[in-house]
């Protein structure tokens, strides 16, 4: 395993910090203190770790600006966004600090005189977690409150690019009473992690945000000791805008989707198809709009859209401007960087393409990056299907006035979170997660704590 991670500043190439690799063995042992841990901690009421959870909660938010900075730093995105992520993610703490006492069981009524029925819920026991660069913060909260709540132990790789915010919240959970067995973070490679969590048999849940292969090969790897297993993965989302649209207020959400996190995000805009009779109007507004978005460092409060995370993420976007115009996409907008290769930054200025086709990479591919395709379409089943035509099924948008359009789409595209009139869905309170290969289970509401509990049933005989 390599000793060190080079934590960079994606908007500069300068290291931010460098960070010890957690060697093999550390990480076993931390296995093993939060299987230990869990004998404890599982036993703490629910009342307690709610109050637990509240004050890590409030610590997070005492430490807004530091987050945020640190987050900015390692990942590059705008100040006012990593603000508003750890705004997010300490919403999830507080929503699972209330769940903490809400894990019922229930009574049966039995089929006999002689017997009684109950179902009670348990956690899991030990789980880990590996989360993504794109939202250091909120990945790891959104998973680790809902196993805290219940009474499960919690151990974190946080992705290489960006460890320093969740080692932070690590360290503020610990500040807030939470012991440090029962929430850790360990650093290093995901595939040099990845198999020590899988193999182990005292991990008994995985969870992960990340790409659909990734997730299909921890999958895979857990099959042997029968993990638990949360897989939130790829997504490839559709905007549709139908003729009867609010145009104005469909560009605004479309720039909202978009241009969050510079486009990468799993859930944005990818594949924008507007009614052909609405599309030249759409077009020029959306123009309009992007024209104003400033480019730079995340640092600067002016900043709307950061860099890119690295070369390979700026190689993807280039490769898949170019697949479409080689194909007979025509950019209406943008089609620059502001790169340096030697140092190691990379800007995408945001880009509009028209004329894209469904055979173009960009319309197959998840596009992580300020790039919006436009297509158009004639008649609602003709956007359905180019908006199904893909294997993953996390997030798709539609922008109607007509209840009957909406309805329509709501019934016929195949995503688990929908967003009618809406670029901007996500919520603690709300179940997040998606079909086909964008993933298992859900995070958030009352079925994001479901992936962390048991359910034991119990039938008691003899009764007189």
């Amino acid at each position: 395993m390599r000793d060190t991670i080079n934590v960079k500043n994606p908007a500069t190439g300068e290291t931010v910090k460098e960070v010890s690799v957690t060697s093999s063995s550390h990480i076993k042992k931390a296995i093993e203190q939060g299987n230990e841990a869990f004998k404890t901690w599982s036993k703490v009421n629910a009342h307690q770790r709610s109050a637990l959870l509240k004050e890590w909660s409030a610590k997070i938010k005492s430490e807004t600006e530091y987050l945020a900075e640190v987050m900015t730093l390692e990942s590059g995105k705008p100040l006012k966004e990593s603000r508003g992520e750890v705004a997010y993610a300490a919403s999830y703490i507080d929503w699972y600090a209330e769940e903490a006492k809400r894990v019922y069981g229930r009574t049966i009524p039995s089929h006999t005189e002689s017997k009684r029925i109950i179902v009670t819920k348990e956690p899991v026991g030990l789980v880990a977690a590996i989360t993504p660069w794109n939202f250091p913060a909120a990945m790891m909260t959104r998973k680790a409150a809902p196993a805290l709540a219940v009474g499960c132990t919690f151990i974190v790789k946080p992705a290489e690019e960006t460890p320093l915010t969740t080692m932070k919240l690590v360290s503020l959970a610990h500040e807030a009473g939470i012991p440090e067995d029962v929430v850790q973070c360990v650093n290093g490679y995901g595939e040099d992690i990845g198999p020590i969590f899988t193999d182990s048999p005292l991990v008994r849940k995985i969870t992960f945000t990340g790409s659909t292969p990734v997730g299909k090969l921890l999958m895979k790897n857990s099959a042997a000791t029968m993990k638990h297993v949360s897989m939130e993965l790829g997504g490839h989302a559709p905007l549709i805008v139908a003729k009867d649209a609010d145009i104005d207020f469909a560009v605004n959400q479309v720039l909202a989707s978009k241009f969050r996190n510079a486009g990468q995000t799993c859930i944005c805009a990818n594949r924008v198809l507007v009614h052909e009779d609405i599309a030249k109007v759409f077009s020029e507004q959306l123009i309009s709009r992007v024209a104003q978005l400033n480019v730079g460092n995340g640092l600067d409060e002016s900043t709307d859209v950061g860099p890119v995370i690295n070369a390979a993420g700026y190689e993807k976007i280039d490769s898949q401007i170019e697949d479409a115009v080689g194909k007979g996409a025509r950019v209406l907008y943008g089609h620059q960087y502001d790169k340096d290769e030697e140092k190691g930054y990379y800007f995408v200025h945001p880009t509009v393409l028209e004329n894209v086709g469904e055979e173009m990479d960009i319309m197959q591919e998840e596009t992580f990056g300020p790039v919006i395709p436009l297509s158009t379409f004639r008649e609602n089943d003709q956007a359905v299907e180019i908006a199904n035509n893909t294997p993953f099924g996390l997030a798709a948008y539609f922008f109607t006035n007509d209840y009957r359009n909406g309805i329509y789409f709501q019934e016929h595209l195949k995503f688990g979170i929908l967003g009618w009139n809406d670029g901007a869905p996500s919520a603690a309170h709300a179940p997040f997660g998606g079909m086909k290969e964008s993933g298992i289970g859900r995070e958030g509401g009352p079925e994001g704590i479901e992936p962390y509990v048991e359910t034991k049933y119990l039938s008691i005989g003899g009764i007189q």
